[in-house]
């Protein structure tokens, strides 16, 4: 019989060989450009991907073009021909199709919260009544409310959104417009543009605070069930720290992989890792409630023996559930295309880390709990059994 529990302190040695490295780049993210990388759902800005005509450009040489503009730019390469290009929130782009419209550009500068409440004020001079105040050829000659140019567009006020996705239509107006122009003047015609995408600060920031607050209040709402479940706090703690490793397993993967690889975080991270903690929560209570039912019919037998004999005979079932799981999102992870390749690689990461807590780290500490306990209320004074003692004869 396999003694998990005997070889705990292997696996603990394990877990901090799993979890370090990672919690070492995680804490690196606030003091550096290293650790996690978020995308624009959380740290606001622009997000433009692109194509050029010639293959050959490269990053650095957009970021020259946009640093000549007064603006901080990141480039890196997004696939084999695109170029992905993250700065700041630039606030007079605000709809795919271009407007000039009086009417609507002062209702733009009392736009909703999540945009940049100087948008109306940066899209006025191109939205002025005299003719000759822009070069677009969508200026309405004659302060007409209707821009010309834009048969979609709406003639009434609208308002500034907070966030603008999906546009692939080269910008031609405004500050983007100006830097758009200045990168095909120096690097060539843009051949193509795949997404297009705006977040202003307010919705990033309420995207982060509801982010924290559904995984704490998760967490809190887990902690509480399970410690009511099994009128013992100790069960409710050791599984919230086997949630606790696997959290920073996962988190710490991504920040090593965004240091070496550019893998960002978006808001279908949050959803993977409420996944893994839901499911790994799933596999400790399954062990847990077998040990509840081992302490009634063996009462008497050392804790560490009933811990191992429940981790045995819920092992096969928890590897079985947790590998039909696994090969789902395998196949997804090969042929799901790479919109989701993120996603689901967070959930192969959490939901073998957390098959691999529920046995290797929250029972084990759960044994140490006890015995701690049990030495401390004097109800144990060695883990070890008496040897014989032989005499001669």
């Amino acid at each position: 019989m396999f003694d998990v529990i005997g070889k705990r302190r292997y696996f603990y040695l394990l877990s901090l060989i799993l979890t370090i490295p990672g919690l070492f780049f995680i804490l690196l993210t606030p003091v550096s450009d290293a650790g996690l990388q978020f995308t624009i759902d959380y740290t606001g800005g622009t997000r433009w991907e692109i194509r050029f005509e010639d293959p050959t450009v490269t990053p650095d040489q957009v970021e020259a073009v946009f640093a000549a503009q007064g603006l901080d730019a990141v480039a890196v390469k997004a696939g084999p021909q695109f170029i992905e290009i993250k700065t700041e929130q630039i606030a007079d782009f605000v709809a795919p199709e271009p407007s000039a419209s009086p009417a609507a550009s002062g209702a733009t500068a009392s736009g909703t919260p999540g945009a940049s409440a100087s948008a109306g004020a940066s899209a006025a001079p191109s939205a002025s009544p005299a003719p000759s105040a822009s070069p677009s050829p969508s200026a309405a000659p004659s302060g007409s409310p209707a821009p010309s140019g834009s048969p979609g567009a709406s003639p009434g006020p609208s308002a500034s959104p907070a966030i603008v996705t999906g546009n692939t239509k080269i910008p031609t107006e405004g500050k983007l417009g100006e830097v758009a122009a200045a990168l095909q003047k120096e690097l060539g015609p843009i051949a193509e543009q795949r997404s297009l995408t705006t977040i202003g600060a307010v919705v990033s920031a309420d995207l982060i605070s509801q982010a924290l607050i559904l995984i704490l209040v998760g967490s809190l709402g887990i902690l509480l069930w399970i410690t009511y479940r099994f009128r013992d706090v100790k069960f409710g703690i050791t599984a919230l720290i086997s949630l606790l490793h696997d959290v920073i397993v996962v988190v710490g993967v991504f920040a090593i992989l965004g240091t070496f690889f550019h893998v960002e975080i978006d808001a279908l991270f949050v959803t993977a890792m409420l996944t893994v903690i839901g499911f790994s929560v799933h596999d400790t209570i399954v062990v847990f409630d077998r040990i509840r039912e081992n302490k009634a019919r063996h009462a008497g037998e050392p804790f560490p023996d009933i811990v191992n004999h429940s981790i045995l005979q819920t092992f096969g079932r928890s590897i079985m559930t947790s590998l039909t799981v696994v090969i789902t999102l395998l196949a997804l992870f090969l042929f799901g295309g790479s919109a989701i390749n993120d996603f689901i690689l967070a959930l192969l990461i959490g939901i073998i880390s957390g098959t691999y807590s529920s046995i290797f780290v929250a029972s084990p500490l759960l044994v140490d709990w006890q015995l701690w306990d049990d030495r401390r209320h004097g109800r144990l004074t060695t883990t070890r059994s008496p040897r014989v003692r032989r005499t001669a004869s």
